[in-house]
């Protein structure tokens, strides 16, 4: 689908701005349709994805594209992260405070170790808190300890998964967390955790503010999900891709191995099919991939058009071997819920067991064998220790976090957008989720490695 450019660029090699040095050669017309042209032509305009007649500006700062002396209307923008030369608080006098809270990510040690470092060397803050698993460890009548942390006892932790902190799901009352931050003395406190958790942080500084006191609430974004918009990607989910690939491997590897083999691997992704899509596009061996935001039916439609089963049979008939990768959230409408948890979370139904019921029964109905390895990995990848990009990326997340609080911010969290550290207010940060495109470019790649068709059943 061709949209129109508000800013095309003229048939000579001059475009807008005088901007000539960025124009491409070409060797002339195309005049071909492309093999690519019904994959293309079902998409529809969205923020991941960029039509060939636009233009992706080439500034993301506003004071840069000021000094090209372009003209400039009032754009939305993010604060930029990162050191001030003003500070509010007096780091002899203050307390800090950091909890992690929800499930398992790589990367929560790597988080609470720089948070502290940074704390203790940077600013000469003496007094930091660990609080006991999760939001509980505020509430008096869970009765846990508060830690004392300092760089020699957050030393080496970050070689370790999970968390040194502990942490638990569901919220507790913000009236109580205050109460216990203001008989604690506290100034700062860091939360690490998920939208869920960044809800209970927002929260809390709105206790806080209702109160008139002089916290910082300051949020470090973890999901392993890749959920929270507008921040590029968030902590542990490079280490959990790349685990989840390694997965994939083996399943091809089992698949191939046997005669009529299929490979089916489930993993994290409650609304979100980010892990999945990586994961799958990094080993590139799958056949086909089922995520939250993209419907699929497992019978053939009234048209005709196939469904799953029919898909991964005739795979099979002419490869030898299928593998199909779903994420957790994939098919929720087919398979029945389990209530909610802790958190108020929907318990999902377990779509893999049911994929390979279903996979099973159809072989058997068609008369055709079949051997499938069922696998589902999701503890095991969220609880390992961070890979080295994740190691670097929590470090310097950390040190955002805590410029930003030690200049005064609060119910905001860090992320990094377009490349650069940024401020990114919490009640934006938990407005919507960040899902897979259908129509982005993500998605379009997962379509053309695997060779599914756009539409299934």
């Amino acid at each position: 689908m061709n949209h129109p450019n508000p800013h095309p660029a003229p048939d000579s090699a001059v475009q807008p701005g005088g901007a000539s040095q960025w124009q491409i050669a070409t060797l002339g017309t195309a005049r071909l349709d492309s093999p690519l042209k019904p994959l293309i032509e079902a998409r529809e305009r969205s923020e991941n994805y960029v039509d060939e007649s636009d233009l992706v500006l080439v500034d993301d700062v506003l004071s840069t594209a000021c000094e090209r002396g372009v003209p400039v209307e009032q754009l939305p923008g993010l604060e930029p992260g990162g050191p001030r030369r003003k500070i509010f608080f007096d780091p002899s006098k203050l307390r800090a405070a950091i909890v992690t809270c929800g499930g398992l990510c790589p990367g929560l040690n790597n988080v609470v170790r720089g948070v502290v470092d940074e704390l203790w060397w940077q600013y000469g803050v003496r007094r930091i808190h660990g609080i006991r698993n999760g939001y509980e460890g505020f509430i008096a009548s869970y009765g846990h300890e508060v830690l004392d942390l300092t760089p020699a006892s957050v030393r080496g932790i970050d070689e370790q998964g999970g968390t040194v902190l502990g942490t638990s799901r569901g919220q507790q009352d913000p009236e109580e967390v205050v109460d216990c931050l203001e008989r604690l003395g506290i100034g700062v406190l860091f939360v690490v955790g998920g939208d869920g958790s960044m809800r209970g942080a927002l929260r809390i500084a709105s206790v806080v503010a209702e109160r008139g006191l002089k916290i910082s609430v300051v949020g470090i974004p973890k999901t392993i999900d890749n959920d929270i918009p507008f921040i590029d990607h968030s902590f542990g989910f490079q280490t959990a891709f790349a685990r989840a690939a390694e997965t994939i491997r083996s399943v091809v590897v089992e698949a191939r191995s046997t005669p009529h083999g299929v490979g089916l691997v489930k993993l994290m992704g409650r609304h979100s099919g980010f892990i999945a899509a990586y994961a799958a596009l990094a080993r590139n061996d799958a056949d086909f991939v089922l995520v939250p935001e993209v419907p699929f039916g497992l019978d053939d439609d009234a048209d005709g058009r196939p469904g799953l089963l029919s898909l991964v049979q005739q795979r099979v008939a002419e490869r030898g071997n299928a593998i199909v990768v779903v994420a957790e959230g994939a098919g929720q409408d087919l398979v029945p819920g389990e209530g909610v948890d802790a958190s108020g979370n929907a318990v999902l139904g377990d779509v893999g067991r049911y994929l390979r019921r279903r996979l099973l029964d159809s072989f058997a109905e068609a008369g055709r064998p079949v051997n499938l390895r069922y696998v589902d990995p999701s503890y095991a990848i969220r609880s390992v220790p961070a890979n080295g990009y994740d190691a670097v990326f929590c470090l310097r997340l950390a040190h955002a976090a805590v410029h930003a609080a030690m200049a005064g911010r609060t119910a905001m969290v860090v992320g990094r957008w377009h490349g650069r550290f940024v401020h990114v207010p919490t009640e934006l940060a938990i407005s919507r989720r960040n899902v897979v495109d259908p129509h982005g470019d993500l998605w379009l790649s997962v379509l053309e490695a695997t060779g599914q068709p756009p539409r299934i059943g």
